[in-house]
């Protein structure tokens, strides 16, 4: 018995522009002027008058305007791809497959389909050859009632699934270590909900496949709207810079003044000395802790943990920290010497404080909790080079690289009718070089 799909978000998640979905603004104009062409043979009654040495007998009878077909879906990334934007894609066929009458009123036939989809998440292979595919998504139906929506369905597939495969294979390349989604100033703004549910769907694919529990974050309120989320983020460049350069006293009024549950993350770059402007926040905030910790007052210590520190160095700067070797990418940006050396700052810290030897061992666990949270420029290849040097980092941020789409990133998805239905039969039918393909994921869809 085949598997049923199942739905993980309500259909008004997606804030469709169902009207015009229907009617054809977001598809190719060779598409829609299919469904005229189709539309206008079915109120004829047309039946085929040409030839073909594809199918057998004699189809004189068959009505083209009305013809049923099976279209499958399919990703082109090899060596597979992660599949997102299934259930969005669904969504489009549920609000947009039927026709318009004459008087202009939308009828609705997505009843009438029989549509089959692997669940998002779904790692999907594809070696090259297009004959031997693994379909995400297969629709049965009368083609002029969703041929307009192929070109949406591929465009939702095709961006969800990229975002998807490349944070996924970031993960991988990190070592299951979270991932801060940053690309937001790096795309249309209307996009970051499509992404961001992206991201949480390669996350969770990451952590099913290799019992992991890398976490979700997100940067923006847009990217956490299919997940109920909000954005959470710390101090940014310009925050300190309304505080004179003051880290310390940027951080200090922060932790004051912010809910608990947005985490403490110093940014330390600003002065291109971030041991040492790790050092004045972690002195600061620790004296603030150890105040409220002494006096049993937890709620207000807890303002002054320090989750992490967060060096930003852009690649044509050299820390103070690292000795120049002549040699930009051992010198420049957040390097791995540079890493070390916070490490070892943000651990011994406490010992350069004067604290009463009964202090010494709260600060010196407090130091030593605080994360690495390196971000500027990492990318797979650059995250592969620090873990296979076994750079202390805890986190990457990584932005504009999660939505690449260049060669060994493109994401390609293709839809092709494969088999038409004659009387009660399908039979195969689709282009050279194509035809009807199975995937053991693959779910029905009630309607």
């Amino acid at each position: 018995m085949q598997k049923s799909f199942t739905y993980t978000l309500a259909p008004h998640t997606f804030e469709l522009d169902i009207e015009r979905l229907r009617k054809g603004y977001y598809t190719d104009a060779y598409f829609s002027n299919t469904v005229r062409l189709l539309g206008h043979l079915a109120s004829e009654g047309y039946t085929f008058a040409g030839e073909t040495s594809l199918l057998p007998g004699d189809l004189s009878l068959v009505l083209t305007g009305d013809l049923e077909v099976e279209m499958q879906f399919f990703p082109r990334r090899q060596p597979f791809a992660v599949v997102a934007g299934v259930e969005e894609s669904l969504a489009i066929l549920r609000e947009g497959t039927g026709y318009f009458t004459p008087s202009g009123e939308f009828v609705s036939t997505y009843c009438q389909l029989e549509v089959e989809a692997v669940p998002d998440g779904t790692l999907t292979p594809y070696h090259g050859d297009s004959l031997d595919v693994r379909p995400v998504l297969k629709v049965r139906g009368r083609y002029r009632d969703f041929a307009k929506l192929e070109t949406p369905i591929l465009g939702v597939l095709t961006e969800s699934s990229r975002v998807a495969t490349n944070v996924y294979n970031t993960l991988v390349a990190a070592r299951g270590k979270d991932i801060y989604f940053f690309p937001a100033r790096f795309a249309h703004y209307r996009v970051q909900p499509l992404h961001g549910y992206a991201y949480s769907i390669a996350v969770a694919a990451y952590n099913q496949n290799y019992g992991a529990s890398s976490r979700v974050f997100v940067s923006t309120d847009a990217q956490g709207a299919f997940l109920g989320v909000q954005g959470g983020g710390t101090i940014s460049h310009a925050s300190i810079a309304c505080f004179f350069g003051d880290t310390r006293e940027a951080m200090l009024q922060f932790c004051r003044t912010m809910p608990p549950e947005i985490p403490r993350i110093a940014l330390i770059d600003f002065h291109n000395d971030c041991v040492a402007e790790a050092k004045k926040v972690m002195q600061a905030m620790f004296a603030k802790y150890l105040g409220y910790f002494t006096a049993g007052d937890m709620a207000n210590a807890k303002l002054y943990v320090l989750y992490g520190v967060r060096p930003d160095t852009a690649g044509n700067m050299r820390d103070v920290s690292v000795p120049p070797l002549g040699d930009r990418e051992l010198d420049c940006g957040v390097n791995p010497r540079l890493v070390h050396n916070i490490r070892r700052g943000i651990d011994t810290a406490y010992l350069e404080w004067g604290l009463p030897l009964e202090a010494e061992t709260l600060a010196a666990k407090w130091c030593q909790d605080v994360k690495i949270v390196v971000t500027g420029g990492f990318d797979l290849a650059r995250i592969t080079a620090f873990e296979s040097l076994g750079v202390p980092v805890d986190i990457y941020g990584v932005g504009s690289s999660l939505l690449e789409n260049t060669k060994g990133s493109s994401t390609d998805f293709t839809g092709d009718i494969v088999r038409v239905k004659l009387a009660d039969d399908w039979v195969p039918l689709a282009k050279l070089g194509r035809g009807p393909c199975h995937n053991s994921d693959l779910c029905r869809v009630q309607s």
